[in-house]
């Protein structure tokens, strides 16, 4: 559907800059003198970037308010851009939805403020689509929000009702705003059905049953609780039938007097859908007010409904679910987790306002703890339709952008968001103070404890502190002068491995640098606590390592050697599954030698033939030994190169065929071993008999050798060329252990030489489909546990400064729980995380779900209370990290009865049902035995 322009001559006469200031006067204009009941106008985010940079390309930066529509009419675009053709709303149009309803042009549900749209007030849009045309035209209506009605919000996606006439059984799709009243809708539908309206009365129809009669002709739509996709049902009466609609009708008052009732709705509240609201400033929005003090608490206001609040259906809660938003099941089964922990729900239904720490700057003024309470009140609402978390996300975004979009995101580190969020709009220390911690000291644990816990309830002190947080001690231990550093610091969760194995199963490729052999990759286990002397251990017996050879493993990092593992104690743990390893066989010599690392290049491919790409490294390079008791030539180092790459020569190309020059090397060559031998000694006299010139027994005849391109850097980065003048002395650096050389690999050398088998280089570990034992084996999360509180070193990048060593050290670590929380959340690794890959563990977690018994894992022996715990809820996590979905299977202590949370659909299970090895976090209660039985909901 295009809508034909108005006028658009008139654009043609002005400039990119007239046409950006004119807009921003007007844009000015109406931002101080929006109100409700204002008219906004959707345009596509595309569109609107467009003739953001049309407009400013002549300009340079200028600042305006950050907060305001004016400030994208200056931002600056150096780049030359023709004009915008017509308005093209259509990328924002859902035309199967609009031609199925017949309810005219509808949007799509997933749209995001300032990534799909904007908003526009009518001024700013009825100039542009002037100038040019376009559409089609999409508008929307400034509505009054919030617990004291004073907020504004464009009412992005008004109410959709279903209405159903009976006895006929017809339907209508409508649109109406939350904010209409009752007998607007009374009056629409007599509209549409052609009734008078003493013949129609209005029922809230949920699931296809008669709720509430809706007969409070000025009660609006948002008060009577109707949500997306409601039935309504519109029931044709006649005379003969008004005495018993009379009795129907007192019969569904009584039964809305008796029904739960839900607390006053509170404030900030986004109509519908994403949208430009006040203090909102992100994106292309048009804010509706230039100003609001944040800084004072939200005035309650006398509920007009009694002092019970909004009378609700049915008669029990916690049965609603979630829209999926696109991707957003990692958020709704976390929010189905927290709003059914019972705390959360008793707090955020009763006045949590006069908690909200207006002035925080760590937390969003009250704005999450605001839309997190509205949604919690909302889902406890019994007998709802699925509601669309919009307003709720649109707040999360804005505290944790990374949240934003349609992406897939995992559902603990949005948990761990939230709980932080929350925590700072609800601390109630205004002013926190700063306390400096003091060292244990050799004073009592108890006493230690004590005062950091003090010191960390002075600054933080909330609902989610009251409810989710412990205390662990942490116990760090130097290696070198055995110092011991006690702390007591906060958890909110508990984030347990699931790697109980002892043995670890590593990779390395092997090079053979005598020239014997093609790199080989070998796979070994090895103890999971082990060392690098495991390591070479283990590779030394499985690459059948000579009693004249050693190995020199190294770690490869895009094609360059990162880092030696010349430490024999150094600890297994400290090589990551992702990481590349690579062992040299290198001969057992007493000479001062040096590491020759050959490292491989080639040039880049460009698509543009008349570019020439700069040489890069590739491959997997190649480390040999050199000695350094005598001088050391460039044809030596010719000499050793040309062993090392001997196995890659192709077949049927002989060494005179690879010969790059005519230039050879007999004085090097007449020392050296021949290509093919296998004798023991050779190894040894790469080194020695073709570096210090001794001489050798081999009866192999002298072979002439290629002249090869390679390139020595010296102590200056500077690049000597090595393939002429053989008999040139190398200056060896006296500091660096190392020998850097290039060889440039030529498309010529390459047709003599395949380099194919330097590069490939596996990982550590490399992660394939999951085994069937490793899905069924059990594991116990009491064995997470004691893995999670046994003693590691620390990792190399998070090493401990000791304080009386005066240096960074890799102390070893030892956590032990000292306070536990009235909920605990415990989070499953199952997901591991490298530098270019995300794995998940698929092992089933044998967990309890009643009686978790963590009495014997405190530290605190004067705790004397025994600690159970009550398994009430955990989020699932199905398939892989990029395709998975998450679902909730939480228990509704009212109704002693689980339920799965999908989403929108929730169904009931059996206990049987709920452990499964998709389970991801865990949400556990303390077992409270003289305290009475707790509903989630009170």
């Amino acid at each position: 559907m295009t809508e034909v322009p108005m006028c658009i001559a008139s654009v043609s006469e002005l400039s990119p800059d007239e046409e950006r200031i004119l807009i921003r006067d007007i844009a000015l204009t109406a931002q101080a003198n929006s109100k409700e009941g204002d008219t906004f106008f959707l345009i596509t985010q595309r569109w609107w970037q467009h003739w953001i940079e049309y407009v400013n390309q002549e300009q340079t930066n200028t600042s305006y308010d950050a907060s305001s529509l004016s400030e994208h009419c200056d931002l600056a675009n150096s780049s030359v851009l023709k004009r915008p053709a017509g308005i093209d709303n259509s990328d924002l149009i859902d035309d199967a939805v609009s031609e199925d309803t017949g309810m005219g042009i509808e949007i799509h549900d997933t749209l995001l403020e300032g990534r799909d749209y904007v908003l526009l007030p009518q001024e700013v849009w009825n100039q542009l689509f002037r100038w040019y045309g376009g559409g089609p035209t999409l508008a929307r209506k400034v509505i009054s929000s919030g617990l004291s009605q004073t907020e504004l919000a464009v009412e992005v996606y008004p109410l959709r009702l279903q209405l159903l006439m009976l006895p006929k059984n017809d339907r209508f799709p409508i649109r109406i705003s939350k904010k209409e009243t009752i007998g607007q809708l009374h009056r629409k539908a007599c509209e549409i059905f052609d009734l008078q309206p003493d013949q129609v009365c209005i029922w809230d129809y949920y699931a296809r049953r008669k709720h509430a009669l809706m007969n409070d002709m000025d009660k609006t739509l948002d008060d009577a609780n109707l949500q997306m996709d409601q039935d309504i049902l519109v029931e044709v009466i006649n005379n003969t039938n008004n005495t018993s609609f009379a009795q129907e009708n007192g019969s569904a008052q009584r039964e809305m007097n008796s029904a739960l009732v839900e607390p006053s709705k509170s404030s900030l509240s986004i109509a519908g859908g994403l949208s430009a609201s006040r203090g909102a400033s992100r994106g292309h929005n048009m804010d509706l007010s230039s100003s609001q003090n944040l800084n004072s608490p939200v005035r309650d206001v006398e509920n007009p409904y009694g002092t019970s609040g909004v009378t609700t259906r049915g008669s029990f809660g916690g049965l609603t679910g979630l829209l999926n938003l696109g991707n957003t099941c990692y958020m709704n089964s976390a929010i189905q987790c927290l709003v059914h922990t019972p705390e959360f729900a008793r707090y955020f239904r009763e006045d949590y306002h006069r908690e909200i720490n207006w002035q925080n700057p760590l937390g969003m003024v009250g704005e999450l703890a605001l839309a997190f309470g509205e949604l919690l009140r909302k889902l406890w609402a019994p007998g709802r339709t699925p509601i669309a978390p919009r307003p709720f996300k649109a707040k999360l975004v804005r505290f944790a952008p990374q949240f934003s979009g349609h992406n897939q995101h995992d559902s603990q580190e949005l948990l761990a968001f939230l709980l932080d969020g929350l925590h700072e709009d609800l601390n109630r220390v205004k002013h926190k103070p700063y306390i400096k911690s003091r060292d244990a000291d050799g004073r009592p644990d108890e006493e230690v404890a004590d005062e950091y816990w003090a010191n960390h309830i002075a600054r933080n002190d909330s609902i989610i502190v009251d409810v989710c947080q412990g205390q662990y001690k942490s116990t760090l231990v130097c290696p070198v002068c055995n110092k011991v550093s006690v702390t007591f610091d906060p958890f909110m969760y508990l984030s347990l491995p699931l790697q109980p194995t002892t043995n670890r199963t590593m990779t390395v490729t092997v090079f053979a640098c005598d020239g014997a052999a093609l790199p080989s990759a070998c796979t070994v286990t090895v103890p999971k606590q082990g060392r690098c002397r495991d390591l070479i251990q283990a590779l030394s017996n499985a690459c059948s390592l000579k009693h004249n050879e050693r190995l020199v493993l190294v770690e490869i990092r895009n094609h360059l050697i990162h880092r030696y593992f010349e430490d024999p104690l150094q600890l297994l743990s400290n090589i990551k599954d992702d990481d590349r390893l690579a062992a040299y066989k290198v001969p057992k010599i007493d000479k001062n030698t040096k590491y020759l690392q050959l490292i491989h290049r080639r040039r880049e491919q460009s698509s543009d033939s008349h570019i020439i790409s700069g040489w890069k490294p590739y491959g997997t390079p190649i480390v040999s030994l050199i000695s350094c008791d005598d001088t050391v030539t460039r044809g030596d180092i010719q000499v050793i190169v040309n062993r090392m790459l001997s196995p890659l020569l192709r077949k049927g190309i002989n060494v005179e065929q690879a010969t790059t020059s005519e230039t050879s090397i007999p004085k090097a060559t007449s020392d050296q071993c021949s290509f093919n031998s296998s004798d023991d000694a050779c190894a040894a006299n790469m080194v020695s008999n073709s570096v210090n010139k001794d001489t050798t027994n081999s009866k192999a005849p002298p072979v002439p050798l290629p002249t090869l391109p390679l390139l020595l850097v010296d102590d200056n980065n500077a690049c000597i060329d090595l393939s002429m003048g053989e008999e040139k002395v190398v200056k060896l650096s006296p500091l660096s252990p190392k020998i850097l050389v290039y060889i440039d690999w030529s498309q010529k050398l390459l047709e003599k030489y395949d380099t194919h088998p330097l590069e490939t280089l596996p990982e550590v570990l490399k992660y394939g489909p999951v085994t069937k034992k490793a899905r069924t084996e059990p594991l116990s999360l009491y064995t997470c546990l004691e893995a999670f509180l046994r003693e590691e070193p620390l990792v190399p990048e998070d090493m401990w400064y000791c304080p009386k060593c005066k240096e960074r050290r890799q102390a070893s670590k030892k956590l032990d729980l000292w306070r536990l929380p009235e909920v605990l959340v415990i989070h499953l690794k199952r997901f591991s995380y490298s530098r270019s890959m995300k794995h998940k563990l698929e092992t089933f977690v044998n967990f309890p779900i009643h009686d978790f018994d963590l009495t014997n894992y405190i530290a605190n022996k004067n705790n004397t209370r025994r600690q159970l715990y009550e398994l009430y809820a955990l989020t699932n996590h199905y398939g892989s990290m990029g395709s998975g979905h998450y679902t909730a299977h939480i228990k509704l202590l009212d109704e002693n009865r689980w339920y799965n949370f999908d989403d929108s659909h929730i169904s009931l299970i059996s206990e049987d049902e709920v452990n499964t090895a998709a389970a991801y976090v865990l949400f556990y209660r303390r077992v409270k035995n003289d305290d009475a039985a707790v509903s989630n909901g009170a």
